[in-house]
Order: C-alpha cells, then structure tokens, then sequence
C-alpha cells in the first residue's frame, strides 16, 4: 500500500475508534465501571487514539509535530465526548476525565513516534522505512 492508501487507512481507523469511544460514553452511568477503572479506561481508548491520528498525521508531519497535532485533536475530541456525555443518564462531564483523555493521547502518540523512529534505525539507512 502506498503513502496516501496508508494515510486513508489511518484516517477511517481514526474515526472508527472515535465511534468506539461515543459508544462507551453513550453508556448510562450505572453501566460503566466507577473509580480507578474509569481513569484507566479514559486513559487507554484515549492512547489509542492518539496513536491512529499520529500514523494518519506522520506523511505530512514530522516527529513531534505530529504528535502535538495528534494530542490538540484527541483533547479536542474529549471535550466533545465530555459534553456528549452530559446528556447520557448517570454520567457527567468531568474535566479530570478530559485531561486524563489529553494524556493519554500524549503517550499513545508519543509511543508511536518512539516505536517508528526504533523500527527505522533497526533498519539502517538501506532500509525501507515506508514514511
């Protein structure tokens, strides 16, 4: 697959699991687990995403440019699924949850740069890195 097919891809990833995370905030509140787990979880769908943006964002973007971008995207989006949530019976926005939402981003997206930039200098100079 090309550059751009890989892009694309990246993109319809992106706004899948962004369906996946309404979903999980359409939930009603006595549905959804309480305490530390709602932390966690805010936290990994959240790395996720930030990770499926910065492989989207990478082809137009270098390094930590992509991962800025990434994160301003996916909190932007946790404000959206904060406000979503203000309408779903038993839950209510919270802006611990949205920074919690912001990091994880962060590390999903930093990770991934991290991750690539090893796979590329295992490659070497004579390998194909696919940017």
């Amino acid at each position: 697959m090309d550059r751009t097919g890989r892009t694309r891809a990246m993109w319809v990833a992106a706004a899948l699991w962004m369906g996946v995370i309404f979903a999980l905030s359409s939930l009603p509140g006595g549905s959804v687990p309480a305490g530390d787990y709602s932390s966690l979880g805010h936290f990994t769908v959240y790395a996720v995403l930030g990770a499926l943006y910065f492989a989207a964002l990478r082809g137009r973007h270098r390094g930590w440019t992509a991962v800025a971008i990434a994160v301003a995207l996916a909190s932007a989006y946790g404000v959206t699924d904060e406000f979503h949530q203000s309408f779903v019976p038993g839950r209510i926005p919270d802006p611990a949850d949205w920074m919690m939402d912001t990091f994880g981003a962060f590390v999903g997206a930093a990770f991934t740069l991290g991750a690539l930039a090893w796979r590329d200098r295992r490659l070497g100079a004579g390998g194909s890195t696919d940017q």
